[in-house]
């Protein structure tokens, strides 16, 4: 009977392992979406007349 018990308990003990593993891979990922979220980004910015010009210009001189 104690043998059971035993086997029991480390089922029950690898259950809890698994629960915990489970939970720190679901905090880290909430972690990494949070801050990738919070993180400032570098967007598009509108052109100056003159970078534009410039942009239109390399393209025409690559089409002829």
């Amino acid at each position: 009977m104690a043998l059971v018990k035993v086997g029991v308990m480390e089922h029950l003990n690898w259950g809890y392992i698994q629960l915990g593993l489970f939970a720190l891979a679901f905090a880290g990922l909430q972690v990494w979406w949070i801050r990738s979220i919070l993180r400032p980004r570098n967007l598009a910015r509108p052109l100056s007349e003159g970078e534009f010009r410039r942009s239109l210009e390399q393209i025409w001189a690559k089409k002829s």
